[in-house]
Parts: C-alpha cells; structure tokens; sequence
C-alpha cells in the first residue's frame, strides 16, 4: 500500500524532514509513506495551491483532505481506516493544505473529509503529526506494543 502526502509549503526545516523520515521508516515495507511538496512560491493563492495539489493526485487515488471542517477520528479509528485503505489495495493521498488551508476544489475533490484536532497546529508540523498517526495506526493493526492506550 503507498500513501502519499501531498503538502503546500515551503521547504521544511531540517527537524520536521528527520522526524518525519523517522516515522515512515519505521512504517513496514509494504506501506510506504512519501511526502510530494507544493512549493508556495510557484503556488501563492489558495486556489493555485490546490489546483498544484490535485495535479499530483493520480484519478484512482482515494483521496482524504485534512482540513479542520473534516470529523475528527482517534487513533484506533485511524488504524481502521487504515486497514480499510490496505484492503481496498488502493493509493492514498492525503492533502495538507497550506497557512490559508484548503481550496474549496480541493475539499471537493476529496472521497472524505478529517480533522486531525480541534486545535490548529501549524502546516509543517502537521507532516510530523500525519507520519507518527499513521505509524500508531499500524502498530495498533499489528499489536505492537508501541501504541498503549
């Protein structure tokens, strides 16, 4: 199964591509985690970021925006969506929008809509945080003892 997350913004600081590199390491081969990049510079308004994103997102992907008006979901309901994805042998594409979010386009684009938090975090950290839940995710398909809820 590949994933793929598709993020506008900038280059990342050297921090945010270690630990998200540490995570989708630790991912097993047979789930692979790649970060496709939409520089802000070549994309400045909200809607030539998503038209940018919706490039890179191939017409079989299923793709999942994460957006702050999208329903919130635990880490266990993560880990299920994840094996629904594994079983549908299908490529996933997870879009972060930039500092001004999402296009409507993109939103509208997408098979389903999820929040990570009620809180806002910033977009950079939001690849550190997309890695490490879809680690869990795993861990908790594969009864690793990592996740101990």
């Amino acid at each position: 199964m590949k994933i793929r997350l598709i993020a506008v913004g900038d280059k990342p600081r050297s921090w945010v591509t270690e630990a998200f590199d540490d995570y989708a390491r630790r991912l097993p081969r047979e789930l692979s985690l790649d970060l496709v990049q939409i520089p802000t510079a070549k994309a400045r308004t909200r809607a030539s970021q998503g038209e940018r994103a919706l490039k890179a997102v191939d017409r079989q992907d299923w793709v999942v925006a994460l957006d702050e008006t999208g329903r919130s979901c635990d880490s266990a309901a993560l880990a299920a969506k994840l094996d629904g994805w594994r079983n549908e042998g299908r490529t996933v594409a997870l879009l972060v929008g930039g500092a001004d979010g999402l296009d409507a386009k993109v939103l509208a684009r997408a098979n389903e809509v999820v929040a990570l938090s009620n809180l806002t975090f910033p977009h950079e950290l939001v690849r550190v945080i997309v890695a490490e839940q879809l680690y869990r995710a795993w861990t908790i398909l594969s009864g690793h003892p990592y996740h101990r809820a």
